[in-house]
């Protein structure tokens, strides 16, 4: 099942995203980046000191330069995100099979939260956390360790246990430069 809404206008007047879910929703949605994290890193076995980096550093860059709607939410990802990611790694199975089944199981429990969402809020958030799985994906391998998806990579970084959220969401500002110069 995929939702799709052709276009809708992001009013910089809606609420910010925490305002509309729980604390534990909350929780569940920053954990969901060191979770793709991990999962991505970890796809072929061995999580590369680069991926894990990588991820580190994306989530910095997206609290200023990404969707003006998600900034916060990247700040707030940032605050921790280097200690939630090296708990989780010490937490999880070894095997690569146990981890990735227990990965896809808590990032399951996105599901329901970004289907709670404005529409406009799950699909930012869907294609987010698509986005930074191809990212972390494409960190390490190839030529010089750059560019290369994996296999197993490539599977996993649809996140198929999230159903796809597709909107054509634009910010107000966007639409008045487009409005100004038409």
């Amino acid at each position: 099942m995929v939702i799709f809404v052709l276009h809708l206008k992001y009013s910089k007047h809606m609420k910010a995203l925490f305002d509309l879910i729980t604390e534990e929703e909350k929780e569940i949605l920053v954990d969901a980046i060191s979770q793709i994290t991990v999962l991505i890193a970890g796809a072929d076995g061995k999580m590369q000191k680069e991926e894990l980096e990588w991820a580190e550093k994306l989530t910095r860059i997206r609290s200023f330069s990404h969707h003006k709607s998600l900034q916060t939410f990247y700040e707030t990802v940032g605050l921790d995100f280097h200690e939630r990611l090296h708990q989780l790694i010490d937490e999880l199975p070894a095997s690569t099979q146990q981890r990735t089944e227990i990965l896809e199981a808590k990032l399951a429990h996105v599901e329901p939260i970004l289907q709670k969402l404005p529409i406009e809020f799950g699909s930012l958030l869907y294609h987010s956390f698509t986005s930074f799985a191809k990212h972390v994906a494409k960190s390490a391998g190839g030529f010089l360790g750059i560019g290369v998806i994996s296999t197993n990579e490539s599977k996993l970084m649809k996140l198929s246990m999230l159903t796809p959220i597709i909107a054509d969401v634009e910010d107000e500002e966007e639409a008045d430069e487009h409005t100004e110069d038409n």
